[in-house]
């Protein structure tokens, strides 16, 4: 089930932030093809490198949300950025959209990081940040038609379905990963870092006002 796109008519503003954070997402991987693992080990977040030493490793808990472990972690994570950021930052706004999608990335790294404090495993990724634009898009347009590919079909569902099936996956992915009968240094998906960064977008989506109707533009007269 793939979410390809959803109903944009109301939204009012060009996603100028949404473009520009995709664009950054994209150089920051280019930078990691380019300079290989030793650039992908100095920007990551690590959680015993951090709590070791917070000033020094500081400016990680913001690169580390631009980076990605592959294509197809990259363009996951574009194409629902793409999908459901431009919705998010029209009814938030431009400067508050992007408080907010630093606030999610934040949110989600320190609940990965709370899972695991003694972790040596470089964190990467965006995809706390864009579970935390799920969570807000969920608030704000629980009503919205998201257009989903299933098999050869393209199938119009509401976002309810479509972000609920997808948290129901985290939380249960989640659960596996503690009821695991052992556990590995080894990487893999971080799963907390999702529903970390889900929860932070949906409480940041009611405290920033975003269940708030967006009102229409002022009306104007030619003279």
């Amino acid at each position: 089930m793939l979410p390809i796109g959803d109903d944009d008519s109301g939204r009012r503003l060009t996603p100028v932030v949404t473009y520009v954070l995709i664009a950054i997402n994209v150089l920051f991987f280019l930078l990691e093809l380019n300079n290989g693992e030793a650039f992908i080990k100095r920007w990551a977040f690590v959680p015993s490198r951090f709590l070791g030493d917070p000033v020094g490793e500081f400016v990680t808990l913001f690169t580390s949300m631009f980076m990605h472990a592959g294509w197809a972690h990259l363009l996951g994570n574009m194409l629902y950025l793409w999908i459901f950021g431009d919705n998010v930052e029209d009814r938030l706004g431009h400067g508050l959209f992007l408080g907010f999608y630093i606030l999610c990335g934040l949110g989600a790294t320190f609940a990965q990081m709370a899972f695991n404090m003694a972790s040596s495993v470089a964190n990467l990724g965006a995809s706390g940040a864009i579970a935390g634009v799920l969570g807000a898009y969920l608030v704000m347009f629980p009503r919205g038609r998201v257009n989903v590919l299933l098999g050869r079909m393209v199938t119009p569902m509401s976002a309810l379905v479509v972000i609920g099936f997808w948290i129901v996956i985290q939380i249960f992915s989640q659960i596996s990963v503690f009821t695991a009968s052992s556990q590995t240094e080894g990487g893999g998906v971080a799963y907390m870092a999702h529903i970390g960064g889900f929860v932070a977008g949906v409480i940041l989506a009611f405290l920033l006002g975003g269940t708030r109707r967006a009102l229409p533009p002022p009306r104007s007269y030619r003279y």
